[in-house]
């Protein structure tokens, strides 16, 4: 249920603060770096926006995430833009401020070294993309038409300069990205392309006040033992002309107070307590609970100066570092109840960050709700996400781990960075301090183990690295602005790491990342560890199939699928930027699979291959709770069409690991392991309910012959996992290739072979389907003869609006399954049926490769 909203206040007169929001009028010229005249001068630009979107707009530059466009593209790095608008006064109030009033022109985000200009006054400067700018103009309005102007220049001759002045850093990429406060990966990464944006890439407007304004509100939000929920606002005031006296006035729920402010005071602080509050709980624990709570800023008389506004929910947050016997625990605890975190690594949703709407965001969550997951992880390399981000994130209970802005590479810690570094920290801790999801500061991506690990020393002779953002700087500002929350030194880190035995990566200290998983080993080396949080893992697979085909051409500007071996196409290695990605996906899938000559079955096999490892995975962390305490599985989404980790891709097309993760994260589980060389079943039951009831335990042939079983009783209390060995009627096969595990306790079953898929003798055919239509399309029916695994229907092929309901279903011999299957094309029927789009593991025993899907 939703908390009651707000006691209204009625002032005597409606705030005098205006705020303008400068959308119209813009156009972009490029100053410098065009020597071949390309760009015109000028043309029209959207703000938000950034130049690539507007070149696009304008038909100057072909999509650069078109087959090889990003290679062509480079140029644009060494340009310099200029925006610029006239403030025209027929539209704005531009007339003069008086003796209590002020202009500022405000700038949320600047894509990233600019300079400002007012009626051609330079009137400051911007170096970073991760915060927001605010100039006092009102000397610069006289009623007349202004002319405001942005220069920006190009990112990589600053960083490149910065780089020559600050001396050599190490990273993963020969780019500079470290060397000023950008979006990392806007200089690409091993899933996304390097363009180097350029724009105003989030809004700018004038704001007009007088008297007062609220410059800072940080709400402290707790819950006493009581249920009673506290919230403390730290207000920061700015005055224009002679300080006034003014009052505060605060409200949530049924709750308000006042405070007064004598003329000149600047800080204040307002508390509000809320009797018996509801809590806030993640996703899988109960509701979210919202309160509206309003700051309005006021002089004496009551006439409202300024308004502050946000939505708040009432939770606690703790993290457990403990040592024990094993190592160092990472647990989080919300509202006391330890969680284990299912989580998924977060990009930015598109590389050209102003397309990225509210209802993108909201899709994408959804599909993360849909996926089991509690959590998203912001990655380091990317930004800090959105308002519109955190508010759907608090209304789906999924909780945020933000990282700080430093990834996978060295940073210097002289100035300028490092006041840039503070200044963007303490803008975006205040900023987010509200939303109920975020619980987690993290101080950087792989920093700390980089320096470890990877002969950075040597190469830094010196320098300073970073370290000190980690360990000093940025927890520091988190202690001071916002102590509601918990905050980590790096991920991975070990608590405690600088102690002789302790490693940033060692599993059983804090979190961990497992890569060598991908980069070098097989996914069953997974469960050779037991890491007591891993906070990245993953496996790569291409995109849908229509995704891939729409946006990657042949070189020769042919269908991929069409040339003898796409997988060599230089347009199909540019959207695979992964250090050998395509030989690690061969050898990958080769002991699981195989790795089949035809490309529409090798796609698939991609696919199937990382849902498998990944799932793998998950069910081996989620085993061995409490022990382990979370699973982040790197990555959620992607930012353009590309062969990555993601689970669901560009387009917004669901992979089929993206129904292994659901899976795999399901509340109630049944996963089959090794324990002390004993073949068992962890029964995870991840729910506030007793999981009770007989476990089957079946050895069955792949006809379906019933070769041995045996059953057990189980128990399982709320939140907890127990394990249950398989007797040895039903763990003991005969002949390994042609049996298979069944395990089922309630309406909850898993199928275990005892090889791998590409040795066991399946049925290369064994299936038949037939397509019925239903409102909003059709509903596919599957009947599998013999033993069938991992049923999928690849819908995109069929229609290009296609979603399917379920995905990796594994039939039992006779066994029937339906896949809902949403589509506006009425001419779907047919391909839905068809061998391009009813997909298994057992097709890649076929002799004869499927045919190539249209594209």
């Amino acid at each position: 249920m939703r908390a009651p909203r707000l006691k209204r206040f009625s002032p005597r007169e409606v705030s005098p603060m205006i705020s303008t929001e400068l959308t119209g009028g813009w156009t972009l010229t490029a100053t410098s770096g065009d020597p071949d005249g390309r760009l015109p001068d000028p043309i029209p630009a959207a703000v938000p926006g950034s130049s690539h979107v507007d070149l696009m707009a304008a038909g100057l530059i072909e999509d650069p995430f078109l087959d090889g466009n990003e290679f062509t593209q480079t140029w644009l790095f060494d340009v310099d833009w200029r925006y610029r608008t006239t403030l025209d006064p027929a539209a704005l109030d531009l007339s003069a401020p008086g003796p209590d009033e002020r202009v500022d022109l405000v700038f949320d985000g600047v894509d990233t070294i600019g300079t400002v200009t007012v009626a051609g006054t330079e009137v400051g400067t911007t170096a970073n993309m991760h915060r927001s700018y605010r100039f006092d103009v009102s000397g610069l309005l006289d009623g007349g038409p202004v002319e405001l102007s942005v220069d920006l220049q190009s990112a990589t001759t600053y960083a490149e300069a910065e780089k020559e002045r600050l001396g050599f850093r190490p990273g993963p990429y020969p780019t500079p990205f470290n060397y000023l406060r950008k979006m990392a990966c806007s200089f690409g990464w091993d899933w996304g392309p390097d363009l180097r944006t350029a724009g105003l890439w989030k809004p700018v407007r004038l704001e007009r006040w007088r008297t007062a304004r609220l410059a800072s509100v940080r709400p402290l939000v707790t819950v006493d033992h009581d249920g009673t929920g506290r919230v403390e606002l730290h207000v920061e005031l700015e005055y224009a002309g002679d300080p006034a006296a003014v009052v505060l006035k605060a409200g949530v729920g049924p709750s308000w107070a006042m405070v007064g402010l004598e003329p000149g005071e600047t800080s204040a602080v307002v508390s509000l307590e809320v009797p018996d509050v509801e809590l806030w709980w993640p996703a899988g624990y109960g509701d979210q609970p919202l309160y509206d709570l309003e700051l309005t800023l006021h002089v004496t008389d009551d006439v409202e100066l300024d308004r502050w506004q946000r939505r708040i929910g009432f939770r606690t947050v703790t993290l457990d570092t403990s040592r024990d016997e094993i190592g160092t625990a990472f647990t989080f605890s919300v509202n006391g109840v330890p969680v284990f975190v299912k989580g998924a690594n977060w990009i930015p949703d598109d590389h050209f960050l102003t397309r990225i709407t509210p209802e993108r965001l909201a899709r994408r969550l959804d599909q993360a709700i849909g996926a089991n997951l509690n959590l998203l992880r912001i990655w380091g390399g990317g930004i800090y996400e959105t308002d519109a981000f955190y508010d759907a994130c608090d209304e789906r209970g999924l909780l945020v781990w933000q990282d700080f802005l430093l990834a996978c590479a060295a940073y210097p810690e002289e100035q300028p960075l490092w006041d840039e570094i503070a200044a963007e920290a303490r803008e975006n801790v205040v900023r987010l301090m509200p939303h109920p999801s975020l619980i987690h500061w993290n101080g950087g991506n792989e920093n700390l183990w980089g320096h470890a690990d990877w002969a950075w020393e040597s190469r830094l002779d010196g320098r300073t690295w970073g370290e000190r953002y980690a360990r000093e700087l940025l927890p520091a500002i988190v202690a001071e602005l916002d102590p509601t929350r918990t905050y980590s030194d790096n991920s991975p880190c070990s608590p405690g790491f600088g102690q002789a035995e302790m490693h940033p990566n060692h599993p059983d200290h804090g979190t961990h990342h497992q890569w060598e998983v991908w980069n070098q080993i097989d996914y069953h080396e997974y469960r050779s560890e037991i890491p007591r949080f891993c906070s990245e893992f993953g496996f790569q697979g291409p995109p849908a199939w229509r995704t891939l085909t729409d946006w990657v051409h042949a070189v020769d500007g042919g269908p991929l699928a069409s040339v003898p071996d796409p997988k060599a196409d230089a347009n199909f290695l540019i959207h695979q930027k992964a250090d050998d990605g395509n030989g690690k996906l061969d050898r990958g899938m080769a002991p699981h699979l195989g790795v089949p000559a035809a490309f529409a079955d090798w796609h698939w096999a991609g696919q199937l291959n990382q849902a498998h490892a990944v799932a793998y995975a998950i069910e081996h962390y989620r085993s061995w709770w409490p022990r382990t305490a979370g699973a982040i599985v790197w990555q959620l989404n992607d930012c353009w069409p590309v062969t990555s980790w993601a689970m669901v891709d560009s387009e917004e097309r669901t992979k089929p690991l993206w129904y292994a993760v659901r899976a795999a994260f399901a509340p109630r589980l049944l996963a089959v392991v090794d324990r002390d060389d004993t073949l068992s079943v962890a029964v995870v039951n991840d729910t506030d309910q007793e999981w009770t009831g007989h476990l089957d335990l079946i050895r069955e042939g792949l006809d379906g012959s019933v070769l041995g079983a045996g059953t057990a009783t189980v128990s399982v209390p709320a939140r907890s996992v127990a394990t249950v060995g398989v007797p040895a009627a039903a763990a003991t096969p005969d002949d390994p290739t042609r049996e298979v595990l069944v395990a089922q306790l309630g309406d909850v079953r898993t199928v275990h072979a005892f090889v791998e898929d590409v040795e066991l003798e399946l049925d290369p055919e064994p299936l038949s389907a037939v397509a019925e239509p239903v409102d909003g399309g059709y509903r596919v029916s599957v009947t599998a003869r013999s033993l069938a695994r991992g049923v999928t229907l690849l819908a995109d092929i069929a229609a290009a609006d296609a979603a399917v309901d379920r995905g990796l279903v594994t039939l039992l011999p006779g066994e029937t399954a339906d896949f809902m299957v949403s589509t506006a094309d009425p001419g779907a029927a047919d391909a839905l049926t068809g061998p391009a789009v009813v997909r298994s593991a057992n097709d890649l025993h076929r002799r004869s490769p499927v045919p190539a899907p249209h594209g």
